[in-house]
């Protein structure tokens, strides 16, 4: 193994860790309804734990309100009933027998202050994963001092230490933009 593979394997982890803190915060919901809250809602289907985005298409009318319409209208039911206990949505789900309208209740004030504590603390988590991913390839480039020389390792560590700065700085940014979007009110 070489400096230059380690360093594409962090970026590769880096940016897959980026990636899933975005994931994370875009499911906590804000005064408008998001499907991406939705698509990995467990629903039993024929006893399988199944992502409602595989059973259903979701669509946004309004703000508030999104229309569920299973391809299968057998699992109407069992979609209904995970949607009303997923928790930290309260979503109120309603089923007319074709589909399923999901309404969400205005947010208030406190709400959206414990949506920010829930999002400061998955971007936490999103950083400790980050620095986890440092600290491994520290670890290979030390195990490469005899092969390529002291210099060159120092060389890769401190790249390796402006990359995590980067992508720390990025999980940032994002959080900042979803504070500011679960504090507009």
């Amino acid at each position: 193994m070489a400096i230059t593979d380690v360093q594409n394997e962090t970026r590769e982890k880096m940016e897959r860790a980026l990636e899933s803190a975005k994931t994370d915060f875009g499911q906590v919901r804000t005064g408008r309804i998001n499907p991406a809250l939705f698509q990995k809602i467990p629903v039993d289907y024929y006893g399988t734990p199944t992502p409602l985005a595989q059973l259903a298409s979701l669509q946004v009318p309004e703000a508030r309100t999104m229309i569920v319409t299973p391809y299968d209208k057998t699992a109407l039911k069992e979609i209904e009933k995970a949607i009303a206990t997923f928790p930290n949505l309260g979503a109120s789900p309603t089923n007319d027998g074709t589909l399923v309208r999901v309404t969400i209740p205005e947010l208030t004030q406190e709400r959206r202050k414990e949506f920010v504590k829930i999002v400061r603390s998955k971007g936490e988590d999103a950083k400790v994963q980050i620095r986890n991913i440092r600290r491994k390839s520290k670890d290979d480039l030390d195990a490469l001092k005899s092969e390529v020389g002291d210099d060159e390792v120092a060389r890769a560590e401190k790249d390796l230490e402006s990359l995590t700065k980067s992508f720390i700085d990025s999980i940032d940014d994002a959080l900042k933009k979803k504070e500011a979007e679960l504090l507009e009110v």
